[in-house]
């Protein structure tokens, strides 16, 4: 019986230690242009979105994910989870993610960038109300959005400058997103330098409202893309434009655009061909090198 209880205990310390992740703090201070915010992240579980989501996000950090070391393969992506820039849905479109890329030998990192401050404790309430309206909804997020952009430039120069002491390739560092983790991404690509530009980007059904997508630079990189075509909030025809402008300028693009799938199905099983468009992910990965076949 001792040696049963102590075998028991053992498996439950490595279980622990497997799913202990480091959080590094993306500043050294308080974030550059939020200086005055006051208050601090929370976190609740939401029924509805079958999913843990994150708000009030004032200081930004990057929790790690590695893959077993007999598997990693020197490829980081940095992951943000969507949320209307007032939450991140930090289960389905974060964490879930992450696990998923590390079995592909990659090492995450989710990203926790700054987002609207909630007014009351029911976040996603607040957001709901605003949905209809897109022009209001851009407006509460004005002074935010370039914020969440450099918090994604800053965790790209943060991933490629510690490359060797993560054991990584400086230059097989990607960017993705959901929703508005996916207008991160593009934002985020399209302003950014050599030092922070991202060798991979993969914006998942992102918002463009916010993105000038008409005018897409010829050394962007190499982009996944995928979306819903029942997408409730309707952002299908302008990811289609994406694709087809970001291919229009010389550059790599991928597109997949489910008949089915909603907004928002991240990591989320619904029975449809969505549920696997990460394997999609993965095979277009392995096709541009970055990660080995199976």
């Amino acid at each position: 019986m001792k040696k049963e209880i102590t075998l028991t205990l053992l498996i439950g310390f490595l279980c622990i230690q497997a799913y202990s992740q480091e959080v590094i703090r993306l500043y050294k201070g308080k974030a550059p242009g939020s200086e005055n915010w006051t208050w601090h992240e929370q976190e609740k579980y939401y029924e509805m979105f079958k999913s843990k989501i994150v708000y009030n996000v004032a200081d930004p950090t990057l929790t790690i994910f590695r893959p077993d070391k007999s598997i990693a393969n020197g490829t980081a992506v940095i992951i943000c989870p969507g949320g209307a820039f007032h939450t991140l849905s930090i289960g389905s479109e974060g964490y879930d993610v992450a696990k998923w890329l590390n079995s592909r030998g990659v090492t995450a990192f989710v990203l926790k960038y700054r987002v609207v401050k909630s007014e009351t404790d029911d976040p996603g309430a607040e957001v709901f109300k605003l949905m209809g309206n897109s022009k209001k909804l851009d407006s509460i997020n004005a002074p935010v959005v370039p914020l969440a952009f450099q918090d994604g430039l800053t965790s790209i120069k943060y991933v490629r400058e510690h490359a060797e002491e993560f054991g990584l390739d400086k230059h097989k560092i990607g960017l993705m997103g959901f929703s508005a983790g996916g207008t991160l991404t593009l934002g985020a690509t399209l302003i950014s330098t050599p030092e922070s530009r991202p060798d991979f980007i993969a914006p998942i059904y992102p918002y463009t409202g916010v993105v000038n997508i008409a005018d897409i630079p010829k050394n962007s990189p190499p982009a996944f893309i995928a979306a819903a075509t029942d997408d409730q909030l309707g952002f299908a025809p302008s990811i289609a434009t994406l694709y087809i402008n970001w291919i229009a300028s010389g550059n790599v693009a991928e597109l997949h655009m489910y008949s089915k799938g909603g907004h928002g199905f991240g990591m989320r099983v619904q029975n449809l061909p969505v549920d696997k468009w990460y394997e999609g992910f993965g095979d277009w990965l392995t096709l541009l090198g970055f990660i080995a076949k199976k």
